[in-house]
């Protein structure tokens, strides 16, 4: 299978090659026009073919490696790393992704998939179907290169002589969300090489209109939303299993993970001032550019190893082909927006500061300075070792300095973007849009202070109270706008308020949609308040001992071990009570398991969650004073809001996503005139959308 495996990416490479050149050649003919030995239109075709048959390359290549994974072929070098015998079978499929040769042919297996898509709908638009498709087989050459001769998963074990076991999974990523995790997050990372496609073909050939705007726009946001939840999974997975307490680290892989999201995410919002208005022509394209490249670098730095993360890979010899690929990606991306730069005017400018498109505009100022924040605390241990010869890190509170002010704006956007007017708005509009917002965040404010919040007192504590009043402003104003909408069409159709409602959403999905990720947001935000009032206690607890935090009592009932072909377990079993009263049916259980294939061990963390706080336990092994079971405990407010937010952002992307119903038409019912008046005219027809 390793020599069916090899020969298929070797196909694949060649068929990549043949698109790339074939495809550039039959568009080069196309725009210089003329005569030409071969058929433009015919070249371009067998280009198109040699795609879809790339896809059919790629995907023997994947099936041959996780063939290999099920079937312990431990000929090859990868698995032996990898897998082993008694690894679990939900496992076996995310060895594919566990490592550096593994994950890359992940990588190329998906674009060549989201690149079969795109040229089974080439005849949306053929010319700028086949100028992306292009791009898509350069941006495959770069990784069937790498599969081939830089990082090749089929490579055979040294020395020809196949051990009886692997070396197993590693124990970080035996959890059921990183078989969900990594896939996520490459579709997501993956699938921004399809808008740039569009977006530098367009500029290429000085594509009139913004076709491909709405041509791409369900692509990205398919994969914001991918890339979204990829983020969401992987903090849930640091969450549940590190046994740190927390969700997000400043992780330099975690980070690399953001930057395009909030790239992406500028895109989103920014491309609708250029559908809307004619305008940020070159800042749109200049965002989708950043954002395949900062997902590349991503890709960078966990595959390369250049930073140190519980996420990333060993030091490998790859860098330098992901380095000399991105300063390709710039040059070509350069050259083209300065050949076609005067194609991109932009057709009327901001009006005013009180207006949608200033707001559009500062939410992307404000994406774009966070984005260079974490980029510079990422590659700061780079440069510094470039630079003086030694590695210096950057603590998180030089991100927690900086992102929380930016998250706590960004939230105010949310909120004030939608009640502005196109152009700008009028000092009644504003008055008449802003006062319930402006109330629930004075009363918010309020009450939270007579709660026992002490914003003078610590600085976490004043942007909580903050974040705890805009999310309250912010739900306020989007709830307005859904109400007003519904009122209206209550009051038309005489439909009850809950039918209205739906039938609001489904006239303008793409507008209402965007409302339901913007309160998906709020409620996230809600969570990540609730991060300044952790707290944790730690003891070592043997038989009938108990740990009092919050409201809760854990009282151990005994610690035990066990043991299975996979890992060996240490556990212990706590009942909960809640002010005195036993409220778990089944006791919290905590462990510390060790790997038999790699000697690794792994905390598995046990946690009570409600919508209040969550009870987080972690068992951290033997107190060396007393050699008893050492337990730590959290108590972590509003966390549960964090994963319900991420549930209403999915849902409202999906509603964004839906084709809105079309307006209804109707003929109008007037008085005919005399007949002799009708000669040459038509019937009048009236259309709410017109």
């Amino acid at each position: 299978m390793a020599a069916f495996g090899s020969f298929a990416l070797l196909i694949g490479l060649a068929l990549a090659a043949y698109n790339l050149f074939a495809g550039g050649i039959a568009l080069r003919l196309l725009a210089v026009g003329g005569p030409a030995r071969v058929s433009p239109e015919r070249l371009a075709e067998t280009a198109r073919r040699a795609g879809i048959a790339g896809f059919v390359a790629v995907s023997a290549a994947a099936f041959a490696l996780i063939w290999s994974v099920f079937h312990n072929d431990f000929s090859i070098e990868y698995i032996v790393e990898h897998s082993n015998i008694a690894l679990p079978t939900p496992y076996k499929f995310a060895a594919l992704w566990s490592g550096q040769e593994g994950s890359l042919l992940l990588w190329a297996w998906l674009l060549a998939a989201y690149g079969f898509v795109l040229r089974l709908t080439h005849k949306t638009d053929v010319k700028l179907h086949a100028y992306a498709g292009t791009i898509l087989a350069g941006v495959q050459v770069f990784f069937l290169l790498l599969l081939n001769f830089a990082a090749p998963p089929f490579a055979l074990v040294r020395g020809g002589i196949a051990p009886e076991d692997g070396n197993g999974l590693n124990p970080l990523l035996q959890y059921p969300e990183m078989v969900i995790h990594p896939p996520m997050l490459y579709l997501g990372y993956v699938g921004f090489t399809i808008p740039f496609a569009f977006a530098l073909g367009a500029l290429m050939m000085r594509y009139p209109g913004e076709k491909w705007i709405h041509i791409t726009r369900r692509w990205t946001m398919m994969t914001w939303l991918f890339l979204t939840v990829g983020v969401f999974l992987g903090m849930h997975w640091a969450y549940a299993v590190l046994g740190w307490g927390g969700y997000w680290g400043w992780d330099p892989v975690e980070n690399a993970s953001l930057m395009p999201w909030l790239t992406g995410t500028a895109f989103l919002h920014s491309v609708m001032m250029q559908e809307k208005r004619g305008m940020m022509k070159q800042w749109n394209v200049w965002l989708i550019f950043a954002t395949f490249m900062l997902s590349i670098l991503g890709t960078l730095l966990t595959r390369a190893g250049l930073v140190s993360s519980v996420h990333a890979f060993a030091q490998s010899s790859i860098g330098p082909w992901f380095v000399t690929f991105l300063v390709i990606i710039m040059a070509v991306c350069l050259f083209t927006y300065i050949l076609q730069r005067d194609h991109l005017k932009s057709e009327h400018r901001v009006e005013s500061l009180v207006s949608r498109e200033s707001s559009f505009l500062f939410n992307n100022l404000v994406l774009l300075a966070a984005c260079f924040t974490i980029l510079w605390g990422t590659l700061f241990p780079v440069l510094s070792e470039y630079v003086e010869g030694t590695k210096k890190t950057v603590s998180g509170a030089y991100y927690s300095h900086v992102a929380i002010p930016i998250g706590v704006f960004l939230l105010l956007l949310t909120g004030v973007g939608p009640l502005l007017a196109w152009r700008a708005s009028s000092f009644r509009s504003l008055r008449r849009n802003f006062i319930l917002p402006g109330i629930a965040f004075l009363v918010t404010a309020i009450v939270c202070v007579a709660v026992g919040l002490r914003p003078w007192a610590d600085e976490g504590v004043f942007y909580s109270l903050i974040t705890f009043s805009l999310a309250a402003a912010v739900a306020t104003a989007i709830s307005s706008e859904f109400l007003r909408g519904a009122g209206v069409i209550h009051r038309q159709t005489g439909k009850n308020y809950l039918s209205s409602m739906i039938l609001l959403i489904r006239r303008s999905t793409r507008r209402y949609g965007g409302y339901i990720v913007h309160l998906g947001l709020v409620i996230i935000f809600i969570g990540f308040a609730g991060y300044a009032f952790n707290r944790s206690v730690e003891k070592p607890m043997g038989f009938g001992d108990t740990l009092d935090i919050g409201p809760y009592t854990l009282k151990n009932l005994g610690n035990t071990q066990e043991s299975n072909p996979n890992y060996d377990t240490e556990f212990s079993q706590l009942d909960v009570y809640e002010n005195g009263k036993k409220i778990l049916d089944q006791p919290m259980a905590p462990e510390k398991r060790v790997y038999a294939a790699s000697g690794q061990p792994q905390t598995m963390v046990a946690n009570h969650s409600t919508m209040r706080w969550d009870l987080y336990v972690v068992y951290e092994g033997r107190d060396q004073a007393t050699g008893l079971p050492l337990i730590k405990a959290f108590l972590n407010p509003l966390v549960m809001w964090i994963w319900a937010g991420l549930m209403v952002v999915v849902f409202g992307t999906l509603v964004a996503m839906v084709p809105s119903l079309s307006p209804a038409r109707a003929v109008a019912t007037v008085p005919l005139p005399d007949p002799g008046t009708l000669a040459g005219r038509t019937p009048a027809v009236i259309g709410s959308g017109d």
